[in-house]
């Protein structure tokens, strides 16, 4: 069996390791006799794989113990809900910040709960950038300010943490989170759907400040109450196992790699190698303003759309699988998540640049 190069914006890579180990302790979990997904998520094996893997993703984050972690399901999606029902104490508004589809998605769920403030948005601009800080219209008496750092369609991406002042500020990582370090004391709440650098679909991680746990809406409903999710460990309605365990292995591998540090170096050069061919391309284009572009997801334009079939089509032939772009968008687009390997975006540079030379 020969395994592609996958640049899915997600369900996305895992790494090989982790595959070869889980496939190593499919049948026989540890000399229990059954699989991980077999068994109870609240016997004395499975409690110690979900606590090495909350300890490990501690250690990875350096995450304060004044915040809690929770292994949830129904993706960040459910979080656009789940978010407003935690944080909006009475009338308060939400402020948020307006950069592509998810944080759109993430207003619009937003509005079914409480008034809503757009401080700033980059629509009129294609979202191809990041509105400058200066022109942003915050609340200081909002119950949270919400942004999206990485936006997976549009290939853009926050260098910088918003200043929010005393107002918790919340992010939705789930295209670049464990992507690089991070410094979760300046977010109230961290949420990530699985599927891209965490683990498979099917899990949701939230970070959480403990002081925020009792703001809650008397109407969130129990499974994505975040007070009641901590008092349980995770545990108050059966968790996604397997994804928690798969999960707890790439934490493991991070980890043997060197840690967040280690793959930020990585990422970084990943990209750099994909945005310096492109620049240097009058056959390729990418659309994004060069100080918002994402590290993890590089949508690019080839200079005739009539070919992106054959593009295509040749990519797939060549090994080099996901490329092509969102249906809103068009084009392609690459995503480096963590486990696409540095070969893996020097053989999509390579069939690039021959591609050009065929078709230019």
């Amino acid at each position: 069996m020969s395994r592609v190069f996958n640049f899915s914006a997600g369900p996305a890579a895992l790494p090989e390791p982790v595959l070869q180990r889980a496939q190593a302790e499919w049948m026989d979990f540890r000399g229990a006799g059954m699989s991980v997904m077999e068994m109870s998520h609240r016997g004395k094996t499975f409690m110690q794989v979900a606590e090495k893997a909350e300890n490990d993703l501690r250690t990875l984050l350096a995450v304060p113990e004044d915040y809690a972690v929770l292994f949830l399901q129904g993706g960040a999606t459910g979080q656009f809900a789940a978010v407003p029902l935690n944080l909006r104490n009475g009338s308060q508004g939400m402020d948020y910040i307006d950069t592509g589809a998810w944080s759109g998605k993430a207003i619009k769920e937003a509005q079914k709960y409480g008034p809503v403030n757009i401080v700033a948005s980059s629509q009129s601009h294609g979202y191809a950038s990041i509105p400058d800080p200066a022109t942003w219209k915050l609340d200081p008496d909002a119950a949270y300010v919400h942004y999206t750092p990485n936006e997976t369609i549009g290939g853009v991406e926050f260098h910088f943490v918003p200043d929010t002042g005393t107002v918790p500020l919340v992010a939705d990582m789930s295209s670049t989170i464990l992507s690089r370090p991070l410094e979760v004391s300046r977010y109230g709440v961290i949420y990530a759907g699985a599927q891209k650098n965490i683990g498979p679909a099917g899990l949701t991680l939230v970070i959480v400040r403990r002081d925020l746990l009792e703001r809650k809406s008397p109407t969130v409903p129990a499974v994505f109450d975040y007070a009641l999710q901590t008092k349980n460990d995770s545990m108050y309605n059966t968790p996604p196992t397997l994804a928690w365990y798969l999960s707890g292995l790439v934490f493991e591998w991070l980890l043997e790699l060197g840690g967040l540090a280690a793959m930020g170096e990585i990422n970084r050069r990943k990209a750099g190698k994909l945005y310096h061919f492109v620049d240097n391309s009058e056959f390729y284009r990418n659309p994004v303003e060069p100080s918002a572009r994402s590290w993890m997801n590089v949508p690019f334009i080839l200079a005739d759309d009539a070919l992106d079939g054959s593009f295509l089509k040749q990519a797939a032939e060549a090994g080099l699988s996901g490329l092509k772009g969102h249906r809103s968008v068009g084009g392609m687009r690459a995503s480096l998540y963590n486990a696409v390997p540095e070969a893996a975006v020097d053989t999509l540079v390579e069939f690039m640049a021959d591609f050009e030379q065929r078709h230019a």
